[in-house]
């Protein structure tokens, strides 16, 4: 989006500048103008998408130009900014089409939040409800992890989703060493102790970018900081995860804390992950009971069994009856290639597409999405830059 800067203040451009030039996709400042009568004589060849508007040395004989300037570019859309608003210029402003009034001293969250508005309502982008899928392990050791973020990966390559991986571990999470070698700039607790800048822009900055719609955002990474994170900082995180993703993934590990439990409450599913021994069985009943006493209906739980084995002692309908709830996936036991990818960070479905991990995880995305994900529409092939006839 290319936006016109009115002002006299170069500090003021220059933060509009920046904050403009970290969204996704970027506001670029391509001309500035030095006041209102200089905005209105010197009118730019090409339009702008965006003019934002200092009007805070705006006379009173200066309000009948902004009048001017929306017939100048009656396509754009207006920010105007003033430290003292007078009526009669805002009337003027409204006018003209100026929906978006900001007061400075700027508040780089309402700066983001009134472009988001406006991004929505010219068609840059849209306002997305996302869900909320909760990963969680009945028994240490389970696979929820490598499933959680490996299923990531594949709702945002195979059914092309736009995906958020939130690391719930309280301490030692590792999950963005699943899918990348990257090193993360920015923790949940991080973003936690600034909860106060939580937007769109901020929240895609402090990401592990896995591709172009899959990011991962990493667990605080200090055991000291987890006193600093609270239950509200968890439904502000996810009110904006929401707004700007179709499906938020939460590796809630093991633990059941505050914040984990905010994360439990607000998810849309939650899929405890076991797999087919005694010892998952008993934890995974424990579980279960505490969720059915948190009130969470019976529909919301969806049951996965990791590293599955047809012939064995213990048969799915014999965990089915003991846990009272019905498998709803099943994830085969293929070792070496969980193994291999885990040992080098990349994802499974990118390392290795004969998996049946891999094939059962895009039944899963077909599952979860209720869209089918033929095979005849070559996703796997363009997943790994291959045509048939280079089989």
């Amino acid at each position: 989006m290319k936006a016109l800067m009115i002002s006299r203040d170069s500090q003021l451009h220059a933060e509009v500048a920046a904050q403009g030039s970290a969204r996704m996709p970027a506001v670029q400042v391509v001309a500035t103008r030095q006041g209102l009568r200089d905005a209105v004589e010197r009118v730019l060849a090409e339009p702008p998408d965006l003019v934002v508007f200092d009007a805070s040395d705006v006379a009173p004989e200066e309000a009948e130009l902004v009048e001017r300037l929306g017939k100048h570019y009656p396509r754009a859309s207006y920010m105007m900014l003033t430290r003292e608003p007078q009526q009669d210029l805002l009337i003027r402003a409204m006018r003209a089409g100026m929906r978006e009034v900001l007061p400075l001293p700027l508040v780089h969250r309402a700066f983001h939040e009134a472009m988001d508005r406006i991004e929505i309502e010219t068609g840059v982008a849209h306002m997305r409800d996302g869900k909320a899928l909760a990963f969680i392990s009945c028994k240490g050791g389970s696979g929820a992890t490598f499933l959680a973020t490996n299923f990531g990966y594949a709702l945002a390559v195979l059914a092309e989703r736009k995906v958020l991986l939130i690391d719930l571990h309280g301490q030692f999470g590792d999950a963005t060493l699943y899918v990348s070698d990257q090193k993360p700039a920015m923790t949940l607790s991080d973003i936690c102790a600034q909860i106060g800048r939580m937007d769109g822009a901020f929240l895609d900055s402090c990401l592990v970018h896995v591709t172009p719609n899959f990011g991962v955002l990493a667990a605080a990474d200090d055991p000291h900081q987890l006193s600093d994170m609270k239950p509200d900082h968890m439904d502000a995180i996810l009110r904006v995860a929401r707004q700007h993703y179709d499906y938020i993934v939460l590796d809630v590990g093991r633990q059941i804390d505050a914040i984990s439990l905010r994360a439990l409450d607000s998810a849309d599913a939650i899929y405890p992950v076991l797999q087919l021994a005694l010892p998952d069985i008993r934890d995974g009943r424990r579980l279960l009971d505490i969720f059915r006493s948190l009130g969470y209906p019976g529909e919301r739980i969806r049951l996965i069994v990791n590293r599955y084995e047809r012939g064995g002692k213990l048969r799915l309908a014999d965990l089915e009856q003991a846990l009272g709830a019905e498998v709803m996936h099943t994830v085969p036991n293929d070792y070496l290639s969980a193994t291999d990818s885990v040992n080098q960070g990349v994802p499974l479905l990118q390392l290795s597409r004969s998996s049946p991990v891999a094939r059962s995880l895009a039944d899963l995305v077909e599952v979860v999405t209720a869209r089918r994900i033929p095979e005849s529409k070559g996703l796997f092939d363009r997943l790994f830059g291959r045509s048939d006839a280079e089989l």
